[in-house]
Order: C-alpha cells, then structure tokens, then sequence
C-alpha cells in the first residue's frame, strides 16, 4: 500500500516536472518510472523525499531552485490534506496521516481480501522450487535446515505474490556414498535394523556412512569395493538392488518425520535413481549431435571454455553417470512433468560452477526454457565449536538441535513459571524452538556464511524469533481482554484521525510498506528482508506500546481506534510469520 502511495507522488513529481519543461520550450519529457523516492532518514523531514538533482541538467537550473518550482507546482493541487515542503534540493512529502491510517485499517479488516499480504507482483507465473535434496545414506544436518527454510520460505513468498508453486525435493538415492554406506552396513550390520536398536531411522542408516570412513582406513580396497557395487547396482545386481531398497527407505522414511516436525512439505519427490538414465540419454543425444565429445579414455566431456567453465566429464570412462548426468535428465524430466516459468535450485554455493554448467548445456542442447533457471545458493553455516564433517561423524544432526533448543525453551518457560499460563509448555517449547532456529537462519542474507549459536537464538529479547513470537502473544493477550471487558460488537468504531500520534504513524507506515517487502524478498530471492521487515515492525509497535496506552486510554474512542490499529498489526505480524516459518504464538 505504502508503495500505492509512493507511485502516485512520483507520477504527481514527473507531472511537475513536465510541466516546467514544457514552460521552459523544452522537448524532453520524464516518467513517472524513472522519478527517484526515498525514504527521508527523519520523519520530520517527511514521509517521501525526492531528489532533484537528475533535473539539473534538463533544466539548466541547481536542484534547490528546481526543488522549489516543484513545490509551487503541486500547491495547488496537492490534494488530500498532503503537506509539500523543500529542503535543500529535496522535495518532501507529509501524507495527511488520518487520511492514509483510515485506508489502512480498512484493507486490514478485508485482510488478503483487501490486498494486504498479496502484491500480486508474480500473478500468473509458474515457479518450481527445488530444495532439501538430501542424499540417502545420513540424516538432516544443520546445513540441511538453513536450506529447507530458505526453500520454503521463498515458496511461500513467491505464492504471497501471486504464483503458482511446486515445491520438490530430489533424493540423491544412487552414486558411490550411497554404496559406502550400503557396503560398511553389509559387512558389519548383522541384519540389525533401526527398530532392533531403536533408532530413528535415518540415523540408523547414517551411523553406516560414518563406520565406512573407518573401514576406508582399516580396509585399502573399500573404496574400490563401494565401486564395484555401484557398477552392480547400475547392472541391476538383486542383491545390492535389494539392500539399497531397504536401506533407502529407512533413510526417506526418517526424514520426512524431521520435514514434518520443522513445517516443510513438498508437492513433489523425484528420485535420482529414476532420471539418471533420462539423463544417460541425453548425452546420448548430445554427442550424436555434436554437442560433446568422447574422451581418448572414453569419458564423455563438453568444452566450456568460451564460457570461462572449462571442460567438464559427463559420462566416466567406464560409461557410469555422475552428478551433472541425472541433474540434466531431471530438469528436462521436471519440465515435461510440470511446466513452469521459472525453476529456482536452492543449493549451496560451493556448486555455483555446477549449475552455471548444468544451465550452459541445456541451453546448448536446445531447452529454451534453460534460460529461466536460477540457483539460490547460500553459504555454510556451523556452529561455534567448528566445522561441520559428515563422514567423520561431527555434523550437527537436524533432530538433536531441535531436541536440544526445545529443552532450552522448555527450561526458560518453567524458569519464569509460565507452565500453566501456556497450557502445554512442551508444544510451546517446541514452537519457540523451531521459530528461534528458522529466524536465526534467515535473518542473514543467504549467500554470507554463518554461525548458528543456539543459546542467542533463543534470547527472548532483541533481533529473534522467540521476541517476534512474544510480541504476537502480547497483542493477542490485548485483543483478549479487550473482547472479554467490552466484546467486541461493543466497541466504538474506530475513528482513523484520532491516530496522529509519531509513534503511531510509525506502525502505519511499517505496515503499509508490508507488500512492498514482500514483493522485494520475491524479486531478489531474499527471505532475509521477510525477517527484518517483522523486527522493523516489531520496533515500531513496541514503541507505539510504550508510549500510547491503548486500553486504557484517555477515551473509548481512542481506545478504540489504537486497538485497531494494534489488530491490523496482529494480522501483518502472523501474516508475516507463516511467510518465514515462525509458528505464531497467541500465549507465551
């Protein structure tokens, strides 16, 4: 809404400046797209500033002089009750406060009916967004958790503006460390299974990759061994076919448990072990065409180099497939099985020259919609004690963490003896854990990377999840008891003008600017600017708590229309939360 505003003052500045173009016998012409609005860094220097220093050329005349021929300008026909004032070279705008605050309270009350949480800024568009993509021989990481919310948030951001999306998830079910894990299983199991040792399953399978590393050591020839089964699975081999079933659905089966826990889910699963060979065929296709070469070893390979990529292996000499052979057959498969616009890979960004590959070959091979793929990489992220290492056994598996901070919010909901006000304090304990973890995760711009500390994730206080989902409770706590002592048919109407107040107008705008930080997240695949558009928003309503009482303010009137305001800033704050995978909380 906020950005409503914004366009009809840049148009009204382009207008002006039209204006006294054509006064001066001047041809050129500006549009309202290319007029600059900002943000003044006070609010008593404005609501919207606008430099005029581009017209100073145009003109013949200083951006001060401009700025004030501007201002005379729209005087007359302002409108609205807006305020225009100079200062230096800017033109500055007040919005009539009563007017803009009324608007707003009425799109809240019509919630996504009116607009507000849908900028309609991806209507139409199809976009497939890959993530999780976990291989099958260990559990969900720590790593896997920034990737799954990163994924899913942007899933919901895109849909929040309007596109249609497909949420999909491959499993990397086949290669050589799936086989290590097979293989040290095979020779050491014993027939043991997850519930004979009553173990989650995906731990179960991946206590097998960690003891491969150890056999790697103590047997010289296990690497060759883990070859050769892979080369029996590709033949079909009923034995390892068999073992690699089993030990597959163990692995799937416990991470969907985890996917369900932390509130990620998909439309689609697609299976490495089911589009390789589409992808075998491709390069097929591709040497037939002249597209690749064969290796004098054998190895099938594609010269990149004008591309600044280099050469890159296809197919190894012994005609087995590697990574970039199933991704190949899988994107093609992908876009047969569900069109789309746009198919956004969230993986990490030290595969940034795969997929810069991946994309390059099937553009080469003739997938004009190649060129609507994108990669969403993100960085690593550790904890304090150091770097993560999967086959060593030292990774930070997704169900411990969240075990471990949910103990941590359970021990501070009974520190503060707030059991029974909660009700369940073990569901909550869980809710504040998973939002303490997916906020920490996301409030760092996704290519940086990061530390993770559990201890300051879990603060209560200041730039977390749990203080965001405090702040809900709060203002449900305040809706409640306003229903309870009036109820709210009882309630006066809510007069808009009666919110005049700095601190007031400072959540009217937050709120107004939320489609515009939705739209932006979506543009520039940032979920990050989801998380510090709720703190900004947060601050502000903080603010405007401290300072403007609202129940029991000076009159009913009053009373009433900060009420409404505080609900339409319930509405934005839960809206927003569901878009970063906070769970929203209505007691803490």
């Amino acid at each position: 809404m906020f950005t409503h505003y914004k366009e009809i003052w840049k148009q009204k500045i382009a207008d002006a400046i039209n204006a006294l173009l054509a006064e001066n016998g001047l041809p050129e012409t500006v549009a309202a797209s290319g007029v600059v609005a900002e943000i003044p860094p006070q609010s008593d220097m404005g609501d919207l500033g606008f430099p005029m220093f581009t017209y100073a050329k145009l003109l013949r005349k200083a951006p001060p002089q401009i700025a004030q021929a501007v201002r005379e300008k729209l005087a007359s026909g302002a409108g609205s009750g807006a305020a225009v004032t100079v200062k230096g070279p800017y033109v500055n705008v007040f919005l009539d406060r009563a007017e803009t605050a009324r608007e707003l309270l009425k799109e809240a009350a019509l919630g996504k009916n009116g607009g507000l949480g849908s900028p309609g800024a991806l209507k139409g568009a199809r976009i497939m967004v890959e993530f999780s993509s976990p291989n099958t021989n260990k559990p969900l990481h720590l790593g896997h958790l920034r990737n799954d919310i990163l994924g899913e948030s942007m899933s919901r951001i895109f849909a929040a503006c309007g596109a249609k999306v497909r949420k999909v998830c491959i499993f990397n079910d086949r290669g050589v460390h799936i086989c290590k894990s097979m293989l040290a299983y095979q020779t050491y199991g014993g027939g043991a299974s997850p519930e004979s040792e009553g173990v989650k399953s995906d731990h179960f399978v991946g206590k097998w990759y960690v003891r491969f590393n150890q056999m790697s050591k103590e047997e010289p020839g296990a690497e060759e061994k883990a070859q050769d089964m892979l080369r029996k699975w590709e033949a079909g081999d009923e034995e390892v076919t068999a073992l690699w079933e089993k030990m597959n659905e163990w692995a799937i089966k416990g991470m969907k448990e985890t996917y369900k826990r932390t509130g990620v889910s998909f439309d689609a699963y697609y299976f490495e072990s089911k589009t390789y060979v589409l992808g075998k065929g491709e390069i097929a296709k591709g040497l037939e065409k002249g597209v690749f070469y064969k290796a004098d070893d054998g190895a099938v390979m594609i010269d990149l180099s004008a591309e600044g990529l280099g050469e890159k292996a296809l197919l190894r000499k012994d005609g087995t497939s590697i990574y970039i052979t199933q991704d190949i057959g899988t994107a093609i498969f992908r876009h047969e099985d569900w069109v789309f616009d746009r198919l956004v890979y969230v993986v990490g960004s030290e595969q940034q020259h795969h997929f810069k590959t991946l994309f390059s070959i099937l553009r080469k091979l003739g997938y004009e919609w190649a060129k609507n793929l994108c990669h969403l990489s993100y960085g690593m992220v550790n904890l304090p004690e150091g770097k993560m290492k999967s086959r060593e056994g030292t990774v930070v598996d997704a169900d411990d963490l969240l075990d471990s901070l949910k103990e941590m919010a359970l021990q501070e909901i009974k520190g503060k003896e707030r059991e029974e006000a909660v009700g369940d304090p073990d569901e909550i304990a869980e809710k504040v854990a998973l939002g303490a973890l997916h906020y920490y995760l996301l409030q760092v711009s996704a290519a940086k990377d990061m530390l993770f500390n559990p201890k300051e994730s879990l603060s209560f206080n200041g730039n977390t999840g749990p203080y965001l989902q405090y702040m809900g409770a709060r203002i449900s706590s305040m809706s409640r008891k306003a229903t309870l002592k009036d109820g709210a048919s009882a309630r006066p109407a809510a007069r808009a003008e009666l919110l005049s107040g700095d601190a007031e107008w400072e959540v009217v705008k937050t709120l107004l600017d939320y489609n515009s930080a939705i739209a932006a997240a979506a543009e520039k695949m940032d979920s990050s600017l989801m998380a510090a558009y709720l703190y900004s928003l947060s601050k502000a309503f903080s603010r405007f708590y401290h300072d403007c009482p609202i129940l029991n303010a000076e009159n009913p009137e009053l009373a009433s229309a900060r009420l409404a305001l505080s609900e339409a800033a319930l509405f934005v704050l839960k809206d927003a939360l569901n878009l970063v995978g906070i769970p929203f909380l209505d007691v803490m």
